[in-house]
């Protein structure tokens, strides 16, 4: 006999294998399912009798004012035909809210199945996937859907406080017959949002990490408000989203919280169904469904759907909070919509017997920009031949939707869609082919161009004269875009007595726009932006209007000719623009960014369609085929627009004075001093200067270089220690902020070290922006060579920007498989390593790295193509003297490998590093009239912390007689001056040229320097020593600190001399100069050629 399961015995089989219903979670105790089953088999007590017959009189209540109604319409003698209507409205309703609900129940019992129905199909629900598993494109990330449950009931805590505390006074405030507005209900529901997927894009920007979440809400939310005053209700039971939400993490900084800011945004619109309660029931009734739920998308996209966005700062103080907020876009295409073939027929006439034609016209869509074509009447291949220019946000993400209807007087018929990511468009420049419709039959005929923004005024004229050949219609092409940030205003006058509710109208031609209305403020923060096409930018005006949000008072006016804007760096104003017919302080903050568009037809790989630009062959047949039967292969490569935008900084180590002293003998009893050296921390590198010993005021003289961003929140972390056997003993630190030195240019500080006592380090930073021109490259490499100290490495003359792209046509594995390929990237040691992509032959990377240059001349950038597994797939070595030779020092094409099989698309740019602080930047070495007008231009620059002047005249002297003629020991080139700001005596080796040949073999010179009179080690140089060679260059510097007056007094003793033989010591003296510092003007530091004297004193 079977035990029962209510006598605590254990369960027996068919207990086990019967499945539980959904409501009864298999881990709850028996005893717990049991209690319903016993309470169940009572009698029912009192109370629950006289709610059952409560009950019953409710139902019958409803049932009798059914015929409230129909009485009324008796009553007042209206006809049977507004019952009828009134009940057709009724059942409209109902059959609407039911099937929302019947779409809600559905959704939700799909979202509670999910887990169990996946479990059951692949009958692993409690193990991870096995490893063979991948999802390469868009990963699940049920991990994160455990945290958004986890935090759901305290998010519906914050709305419910949000909504209380904040809107419900805003709601209030706006208007009186809403005083006794509140929410009486908030509830999210235990049904939290969850993430179905989510697909990282890599390779888009180093500045931001760039997420697509695929979310999907089912959810019993309910909020239910109420207007006392009106005993009027409503409100929202259960609710449904779903669509693609991009989060953009930018900017990355170099401190916490790394990510500067939050931006989410629907790239489509996303789908909207909502319940709803109360009053707003009747928004259920048929007709009013479906403009309610359009309305509130509308809403939604007006704030959550590009290019609209929602920005939540992570740090205070963000900068650029506008551009972040609303971005230039990637791009303008321009879509022309030519015609279509081969439609279906959709009108019919004699009830059907007779076949008709139809009435096309088409729907554009990018995103919330949308456009709509004139109907061709009687027409199943009709031509439309209009143009359409759209704003491209999002690359990849957006894409263009090309909808076609029939026209009809009731219902338009629907004949067919075709969708083309946007990302297509920016690869092939030019597109124009025949789209199959999909979910009818026919073609649509489209040519899309890519229009890049260009930030200067260059090539306007050439691209005002292409627009005038393009037939468009019905706006003529724009040859620009205008993209205003209103910030903000100050000091507008006053509403009477009381402040007004500013509002912006900016107008350009016969464009409007509005902004938001601030209330009660006369320093309106707006902080929003607007985009206009413009025709010809010469000829047109911003109008911009400030008026009170009754749009009856005018509280100040604007006219700005945007021809400034041609005329302005990068074709940007960022100011304050005074108010007319305004305050006398009345003024408007607008940051005006112009960009032209420029249709590269260079980078078009095939041919043009034949006629004028712009006007197309409309009548081609339905068996001319696509213009172009495969996508077209990319010329030029198409980098981020951060490409080519990083700087160098120059980071020179000075001294340090005060520092503590660590070192203790005898067991601590004699103080000794300290070792230091100094560590640099900066864009993930380490630098570590070398070891002074036993002092406590080290100098180093060291330089680094490393390259930088404009990310902002970098700091320069700076750390000096004692050098020890054991562990090395702590002297202090500091911070520098780089946003100062990459604004500003330069910084020479001394520095307090935090957390020691006492001690100060000096140091000098500058920012090099790399310049597309080889003019001053020699020049750079004389001035790094004299500004070298001994202790440092080579410095940078110019940056190496590599983009590269892809490849194509690469070897196969085996004959047959396909690679998977990656490429590294070298100059020198310096290299870099591209992502592996998974079996392909035509990889596409999209990945940029840079490098420092020494000697751009003779250095290499080497480039491999590897495979997996599979070894060198091909290899490329580019010479970077080609690059100098090329236009702006840059190469932008495809490469063929060394291996003559595949191809790859590079862009390698090279800029040189001029110092602004050194002198670099002044002139040129030839005497043409545009090198003094630069000298003139440069030497009104600030030289309060450089060696400018000292450097400045002595490249431009040191061009003095090149061609005098040598005296019989040879001569020697040399610099002296004295930098009063160091205190230091200064003297630079140049070279020696023609120097006497004693022996069969050319001697192997050095220069050595006595600081007269003393003749001690403490005051005597040399520079390294060449070999073989009757010119040497030496471009060695040389320091003696000392006081100006006593400089005076001294006489400097340059020596030229030769090693006699690799054992002897003895040295063959080639001739030598002294000269007496006080007849020397030490200000001006002037290189000259010296003629080499025997010694007086030798035999």
């Amino acid at each position: 006999m079977e035990p029962s399961p209510g006598r605590g015995s254990s369960p027996g089989p068919s207990r086990v294998d019967q499945p539980y219903p959904p409501s009864e979670p298999p881990d709850q105790p028996p005893a717990a399912r049991a209690k319903p089953e016993q309470s169940s088999g009572g009698q029912p007590a009192g109370p629950g009798a006289a709610g059952e017959a409560l009950a019953v009189l409710t139902s019958f209540g409803r049932r009798l004012l059914v015929l409230v109604p129909v009485y009324l319409a008796g009553a007042m003698g209206l006809s049977v035909g507004f019952v009828l209507f009134g009940l057709a409205l009724y059942l409209g309703w109902r059959r609407v809210r039911e099937e929302k609900e019947r779409s809600l129940r559905v959704a939700r019992q799909l979202l509670d199945d999910e887990e169990r129905l996946t479990a059951k199909t692949l009958y692993m629900s409690h193990r991870e996937l096995p490893a063979w598993v991948s999802f390469p494109d868009v990963e699940k990330a049920e991990w994160l859907n455990k945290m958004v449950a986890q935090v759901w009931p305290f998010l519906g805590q914050y709305m419910e406080k949000l909504l209380a505390e904040t809107v419900a006074p805003a709601v209030r405030g706006s208007n009186p017959h809403l005083q006794t507005f509140t929410f009486t209900r908030v509830e999210l529901g235990e049904k939290p949002l969850r993430i179905l997927g989510v697909k990282v894009h890599t390779g888009q920007s180093k500045k931001q990490i760039l997420l697509d979440l695929n979310i999907s809400y089912v959810g019993d939310v309910q909020i239910d408000v109420e207007v006392k005053k009106y005993f009027c209700k409503a409100g929202v039971k259960g609710m449904q989203l779903h669509g693609i939400l991009r989060v953009i993490l930018e900017p990355l900084m170099g401190d916490l919280p790394i990510v500067g800011a939050v931006s989410m945004f629907f790239i489509r619109r996303p789908t909207l169904d909502i319940n709803w309660t109360g009053m707003t029931n009747l928004l259920d009734i048929p007709g009013l469904s479906s403009l309610s739920d359009t309305m509130i998308m509308d809403s939604i996209a007006a704030f959550l759907v590009l290019p609209n966005r929602l920005l939540v700062p992570l740090v205070p103080d963000l900068q650029d909070v506008a551009q972040l907020r609303s971005p230039l876009p990637r791009g303008i295409v321009r879509i022309h919509l030519l015609a279509a073939r081969g439609l279906s027929s959709k009108d019919k006439y004699v009830k059907g017997l007779i076949e008709g034609k139809s009435d096309p016209y088409a729907l554009v869509r990018v995103g919330t920009q949308a456009f709509c074509s004139r109907v061709i009447n009687e027409e199943l291949n009709p031509q439309w031949g209009e143009t359409y220019e759209v704003m491209v946000h999002e690359v990849p993400g957006q894409e263009i939707e090309v909808e076609v209807f029939d026209k009809d007087p009731d219902k338009d018929d629907f004949l067919g869609r075709t969708k083309l990511d946007v990302g297509k468009v920016l690869q092939a420049r030019v597109m124009d082919e025949w789209f199959p419709l999909q979910g009818g039959q026919g073609q649509v005929h489209l040519r899309l161009e890519w229009l890049s923004l260009l930030p200067d005024a260059e090539k306007l004229e050439q691209i005002l004269q292409w627009n005038r050949g393009v037939s468009s219609r019905p706006e003529p092409p724009s040859a620009a875009i205008l993209v205003v940030y209103l910030e903000r205003a100050q000091d507008l006058p006053l509403k009477g007595n009381k402040e007004p509710s500013p509002m912006v109208q900016l107008s350009t031609q016969d464009v409007t726009q509005e902004s938001k209305a601030v209330y009660s403020s006369n320093c309106p923060v707006w902080e929003q932006a607007f985009r206009f096409f413009l025709q010809d930018p010469r000829s047109q005006d911003l109008d911009v209007q400030v008026k009170d949000d009754s749009r009856a008072l005018t509280l100040g006016a604007l006219t700005l000719p945007l021809a400034r804007l041609l005329t302005a760096p990068e074709l940007t104003l960022d100011q304050w623009f005074q108010l007319s017919s305004s305050g006398p302080n009345s003024r408007l903050y607008m940051k005006l960014v112009m960009r032209l568009l420029y249709l590269d037809t260079s980078e078009v790989c095939f041919p043009a369609v034949p006629g004028t630009p712009g006007a197309w062959d409309l009548d081609e047949s339905p068996q001319a085929g696509s213009s172009v039967d495969v996508p077209p292969r990319p010329c030029h490569t198409t980098p981020d627009s951060s490409f080519g935008t990083e700087n160098v900084l120059r980071i020179h180590v000075l001294e340090a004075q005060d520092l503590i002293a660590k070192d203790r003998f005898l067991g601590g009893l004699v103080k000794g001093k300290s070792d230091p050296y100094v560590k640099l921390k900066l864009a993930g590198r380490s630098f570590r200067s070398r070891v002074v010993r036993e002092d406590l005021n080290p100098r180093w003289n060291e330089v680094f270089e490393v390259i930088v961003t404009s990310i902002p929140g970098q700091e320069l972390e700076v750390e000096v220690f004692d050098k020890d056997l054991d562990k090395d003993d702590f002297l202090g630190r500091c911070k520098v902020s780089l946003t100062t030195v990459l604004n500003s240019g330069f910084l020479d500080e001394w520095l307090t070290l935090q957390d020691v006592p006492s001690g100060r380090l000096h140091v000098r930073l500058e920012r090099l922006t790399p310049r597309p021109t080889a003019a001053e490259l020699e020049e750079v490499l004389q001035v790094n060579s004299l500004i070298q100290t001994q202790k440092s490495a080579d410095l940078a003359a110019a940056l190496l920007s590599v983009y590269l792209e892809r490849a194509e046509d690469l070897p196969l594995r085996k004959g047959t498989k396909p690679p998977s390929p990656y490429a590294t990237l070298a100059v020198g040691d310096t290299s870099h390593k591209t992502k592996t992509l998974p079996q392909t032959a035509t990889p596409v990377w999209n990945e940029s790295t840079s490098f420092l240059i020494r000697k751009p001349n003779t250095e290499i950038l080497e480039l491999q193509v590897r495979g997996e597994g599979t070894g060198t797939l091909g290899s490329l070595s580019l010479p970077l003297s080609e690059l100098l030779a090329a236009d702006r020092l840059c190469l932008d094409r495809w490469f063929t490998l060394g291996n003559g099989q595949g191809q790859v698309l590079l862009r390698a740019q090279l800029g040189v590093l001029a110092s602004q602080h050194s002198g670099v930047e002044a002139h040129s070495h030839s005497h043409s009239s545009s090198s003094v007008s630069e000298l003139e231009l440069w030497s009104g620059l600030p030289q309060g912390t450089s060696s400018a002047p000292e450097l400045r005249q002595r490249l431009t002297h040191s061009d003095g007689s090149p061609e005098a003629p040598a005296g019989p020991l040879g001569q020697l080139k040399l610099t002296v001056w004295y930098h009063s700001e160091e205190r230091k005596l200064v003297a630079l080796i140049h070279g020696c040229r023609a120097l006497r040949q004693n022996g069969r073999d050319p001697p192997d010179p050095y220069v050595s320097l006595l600081l007269l009179p003393d003749k001690n080690r403490g005051t005597k140089r040399k520079t390294s020593q060449k070999r073989r060679t009757l010119n040497p260059e030496f471009n060695e510097r040389f320091e003696w600190e000392l006081p100006l007056d006593e400089a005076l007094r001294r006489r400097l003793d340059v020596s030229v001399k030769s090693s006699s033989s690799f054992m002897s010591r003895e040295r063959d003296l080639l001739g030598k100069v002294q000269l007496d510092l006080a007849e020397i003007d030490l200000s001006r530091g002037a290189a000259q050629w010296y003629d080499l004297m025997e010694d007086k004193g030798s035999p």
